[in-house]
């Protein structure tokens, strides 16, 4: 069957080959199996249940969390000429009941269901009379517990499958997830360590900067108005930063949107559409927005706020250049991100187990933005993947590297932390080493120790940033909870002895060079908003962006040679392909 799916992939698709990956997971669905594929975002893993979903007899459920996601995608499908239909809270019962009968009746390959409705016993016993295939699983992350943005709605899964006269083929997806998260996804639904297809978390085509010591709201206006006609998120970690935002963006004149839980459900929706046609370039918006939205050409997202882990960063970061063209993901940090992000945790009713794990993840997101080292490199091996000790292609490894040795100033931190008896934070042991006159200082007698102001050259920020970089380097622990205490370990020892120096990369950053897009891109980019507007599908429905990028280089001006570029299928030849074949004939006239 492998061979009817590569066909599969070029009628609807437009693309010959598979991507990494994608064929040996199709090949185990078609074979019966179930299967957890872990693939980047913007990797293809739509495509990897789409196509069994379109070979097998009967029906596929898709769980997929929200109602945003499911409009792209069945819109997606529907412009490759492929029936597909969701339910969800937005149809009337009546709906509902009339989607089911015609799925019955073979008219739908595939059902898009969010998970809240498997908790209905009514609407299981609903689907006894389909035929159902397979039940393909979205944001698989989600049945985790321990996972960033665990969903009890997608545990009914598992009844949904017991319900089943027959049991189906199971397969699970996801963007991000920890080795602690896979097996406990791979637990929970029964899949074999032999079924978990890791195609790699790399995403080659984004570059990854933390920018610190910048006036945020002055660094981000300067980046908008520097990339004005790109689209491109801003995520804050707060309502009112959102809205701080957002008026700020619009008193200068951008056109921006916003969206975060706090506005009506109308609000989001008009937000997230008018930036999903381009008819506003930039979103700013809280960690409510985002997930599965599959606009494919935003270029940047910018975090005014540090995340509270590092799966949340990734998965939205993520969102840049899922087209496979450049995307740039930027961190502004401040210290004050970690007491925000400590202080949400706090709010948060989860039991101490859970809240503990909340407080390890903040840390690694702290250490990703304190490492003197690649950040792509952090980033991977957080995920428990190998990486080259440097990527070029990540603010750390692009920038002009100084390789400083920082040991003496190492040795005088850890003496004094041994001294202090390893049971403070890093405030209190800056003040120590700078020679503070603080009330806890002088109270717990620490202007008498040895280490006492022997850093009075450096200020107190500037101490507790290189405590922060040991942190991220292993050199020091922390221990877990609201208030961390600072704790040596083995390597912090090998220092203190003199046998192993402590070596840093100071960093002078280089301006970027500017992307310039041709004259017969931006023609395209042109044709294409007004087909959407005309069809009132998102601008990427009909061509992403790497698909007009391929066009303006090869320039097709028959059917063969623009079948055979990326992404046009045969139904998007036959809805676009002739008004995109006029144009570059108009362009290539013009250039005579």
């Amino acid at each position: 069957m492998l061979q009817q799916a590569r066909q599969v992939l070029e009628k609807y698709y437009g693309y010959p080959s598979f991507r990494e990956g994608q064929e040996s997971i199709i090949a185990r669905i078609l074979d019966g199996t179930d299967v957890l594929g872990i693939m980047p975002t913007g990797g293809g893993k739509s495509i990897c249940y789409q196509i069994p979903a379109l070979l097998l007899p009967g029906v596929t459920l898709v769980i997929s969390p929200l109602i945003s996601l499911m409009k792209d995608q069945i819109d997606t499908l529907e412009s490759m000429g492929v029936a597909a239909t969701f339910i969800n809270s937005s149809l009337t019962g009546s709906e509902v009941s009339k989607r089911l009968a015609r799925a019955g009746r073979g008219e739908y390959k595939m059902i898009y269901i969010a998970p809240e409705r498997l908790e209905s016993d009514r609407f299981l016993s609903m689907l006894q009379d389909l035929s159902v295939a397979m039940v393909a699983i979205d944001e698989a992350h989600c049945i985790s517990s321990w996972g960033h943005d665990f969903r009890p709605s997608y545990r009914a899964i598992t009844s949904l499958l017991r319900e089943l006269p027959n049991r189906p083929r199971v397969a699970a997806f996801t963007a991000t997830a920890t080795p602690e998260v896979i097996s406990d996804i791979t637990s929970y639904l029964g899949i074999g360590d032999g079924e978990v297809f890791l195609t790699g978390f790399n995403r080659e085509n984004l570059k990854f900067s933390v920018i610190k010591g910048e006036n945020k709201k002055d660094y981000l206006l300067r980046y908008v108005n520097e990339n004005k006609d790109q689209a491109g998120i801003v995520y804050a970690a707060t309502r009112k930063d959102v809205d701080n935002l957002y008026e700020f963006l619009r008193k200068k004149g951008i056109a921006a949107g916003k969206y975060h839980a706090g506005l009506s459900d109308t609000e989001r929706k008009e937000a997230q559409e008018r930036f999903i046609f381009d008819d506003i370039r930039v979103m700013v918006a809280s960690n409510a927005f985002g997930m599965g939205i599959d606009k494919s050409n935003v270029r940047y997202v910018i975090h005014y706020n540090m995340p509270r882990n590092m799966e949340a960063y990734y998965q939205e970061a993520g969102r840049a250049g899922r087209d496979g063209e450049p995307g740039e993901c930027l961190l502004l940090f401040s210290p004050q991100d970690i007491l925000i992000q400590k202080f949400l945790i706090e709010q948060t009713q989860l039991d101490p187990d859970r809240k503990a794990n909340e407080y390890k993840k903040l840390q690694a997101m702290t250490d990703y933005c304190h490492t003197p080292r690649c950040l792509r490199q952090h980033i991977l091996r957080y995920f428990g993947e190998q990486a080259p000790d440097e990527c070029g292609n990540c603010s750390h490894c692009n920038d002009d590297l100084q390789v400083t040795d920082l040991t003496v100033d190492a040795q005088k931190i850890f003496s004094c932390i041994y001294r202090m008896k390893e049971r403070y934070g890093s405030t209190l042991v800056s003040q120590v080493l700078k020679g503070s006159k603080s009330k806890k200082v002088l109270q717990f007698g620490f202007d008498r120790l040895p280490t006492y102001g022997i850093m009075k050259q450096y200020t107190e920020k500037e101490i507790v940033d290189l405590i922060n970089a040991l942190i991220a380097e292993g050199y020091i622990s922390l221990t877990e909870g609201q208030y961390p205490v600072l704790r040596l370990q083995a390597r912090a020892s090998r220092v203190l002895k003199g046998e192993e120096p402590v070596l840093q990369k100071l960093r002078i950053s280089r301006k970027p060079e500017p992307v310039r897009d041709d004259g017969l891109f931006e023609r395209l980019r042109e044709l294409r908003k007004e087909i959407s507007q005309r069809e009132n599908v998102p601008p990427y429905v009909v061509f992403p962006d790497s698909t007009l990028r391929e066009m303006s280089e090869m320039r097709p001006t028959d059917r063969m040679s623009m079948l055979s570029v990326k992404g046009v299928g045969e139904t998007k030849f036959i809805h676009y392909g002739v008004l995109f074949m006029e144009l570059i004939q108009e362009y290539l006239a013009e250039e005579a």
